[in-house]
This record gives structure tokens, sequence and C-alpha cells, in this order.
């Protein structure tokens, strides 16, 4: 049986391509929780710059509670946690919001599939409810990707 680190990069590009053609999100990424942390971005974006580190906050399962207090890091902006669910069984999502930034605030939301996470930025404007609709479908795919990817041949 294949392990998700063996799905080619090209799987992973292809489901962010297909994210952003939906109009509601400027950015993607698909993270994990182990090397090599960023499996896949969209290049023109900033998710790409996400770093090890603020990886890892983002995922620790331990202290979560002192993200509300502190909030987060990704790509070096700031941003607020509006709703952690990433560990609670059934919903497995996380929104952010992104704060003092000269273009504006926007949503982010976090997406848990298997072990690896999709991370997506609305585009200016949208607002956390269709962001986490389309992410939640695009999870859906990803499912279905790795799945396919991990059957045995």
């Amino acid at each position: 049986m294949q392990c998700i680190k063996d799905i080619s990069q090209e799987v992973w590009q292809d489901c962010i391509t297909l994210f952003l053609q939906t109009g509601v999100c400027s950015d993607a990424a698909i993270i994990t929780n182990a090397p090599p942390w960023l499996l896949a971005s969209y290049p023109a974006g900033k998710l790409h710059q996400l770093t090890q580190e603020e990886i890892q906050i983002l995922l620790a399962k331990d202290d979560r509670e002192k993200l509300f207090l502190q909030g987060i890091t990704l790509m070096g902006t700031k941003c607020l946690v509006i709703r952690d669910n990433l560990y609670t069984e059934g919903n497995n999502c996380m929104d952010l919001r992104t704060k003092g930034q000269s273009w504006g605030s926007q949503a982010v939301t976090v997406v848990q599939i298997e072990t690896v996470y999709l991370v997506v930025m609305g585009q200016k404007g949208t607002e956390g409810g269709p962001l986490n609709l389309k992410a939640f479908e695009m999870a859906g795919y990803i499912k279905e990707a790795i799945e396919q990817h991990m059957a045995p041949i």
C-alpha cells in the first residue's frame, strides 16, 4: 500500500488548480504535519510562503486554546482565530481571518483530509461561510484523489 507522501506533486497541484477555478478563493495550499510540510501551493499566491514553524504551530494538537489568545501567523501575516474545530471529529475545520494588512482582511479556512490539510484564502470580500462550503467540496475531491492513488494495485 502506498503512503500519502508517494502521491505526486502533480496530483496535489491539480487539486489546487481545480479549486482556484471556483472564483471564491484567491490562494490555496496543501500541507502536512511532517516533512515536506508544504505539498503544493498556488505559485502566484502567498501561501507558498508558509514556513515549517508556522505549519507546526497551526497543526499542533496541544495548547490550541492559546491560538485564540495570541492569534497565529501564516505567511508572515497575523491572523485571528475565529473558530477552531480542526481536531473535532466530523468537522475538522478551522476558520481564520487575516488582519492589519493594506489589502484588507481575508477569510482563511483550514480543512483536515486524512493526514493532509487544505488551506484556502478567500477572494477579497468573500466571507467565511461560502469559503467553507467550497473548502469542504474540494476536500471531498482531494479525499477521492487520495483514495484512488492509495488503492492497492
